[in-house]
């Protein structure tokens, strides 16, 4: 059966502010028109991996790999980018911070110094799998660049350690 206007036009408003519309488990929302913003549709998803161990020993950030990288073209100003990496990663011990985080093009969209990733490790050797996301708001229809970079307090921080496969993926998301 079909919920429509009297008149075959117009808006249809189901429920009031502050309810919920309950779709029961096993029902399909089908959509032949036009979906409209602000429902958080995936407008479209990039994806890079990379499997060559990378050993860094600056204590800046600096790009942890090229291929670690993706571009995306929000195709409007109000989408959000949902991005996500993980990483295998290895640090000697000795009390030493090993850190990652995310760029969007030159801007560091984690904390300053500890990133989106904070790996201390203490007297012993440690390797483990890290992984980070971030809702960002770039508010621009231009291409991005999302890139993962890291840092090291002293000594080498290695990341995709053991050539385990690492990815990073970008989704635009509906504003």
């Amino acid at each position: 059966s079909n919920i429509q206007t009297s008149s075959g036009s117009g808006t249809i408003t189901l429920g009031q502010s502050g309810e919920t519309i309950s779709i029961p488990s096993g029902a399909t929302i089908a959509n032949s028109g036009t979906l409209g913003s602000g429902m958080g549709k995936v407008l479209q998803i990039v994806t890079a991996t990379d499997s060559t161990q990378r050993d860094v020993t600056s204590t800046s950030y600096v790009t942890g790999s090229n291929t670690l990288s993706v571009n995306i073209t929000p195709s409007s100003t109000s989408s959000k980018i949902l991005v996500m990496y993980n990483t295998a990663v290895y640090k000697n011990g000795n009390n030493q911070v090993g850190n990652t985080t995310l760029y969007r093009d030159s801007t560091n969209l984690g904390d300053s110094t500890n990133g989106l990733s904070y790996f201390y490790i203490g007297s012993d050797d440690v390797g483990q799998q890290v992984s980070a996301s971030l809702l960002d708001s770039p508010s621009s229809t231009s291409q991005i660049t999302y890139q993962v970079y890291v840092r090291t307090s002293a000594g080498t921080f290695s990341i995709n350690y053991q050539s385990c496969v690492a990815s990073i993926t970008a989704m635009e998301i509906a504003g």
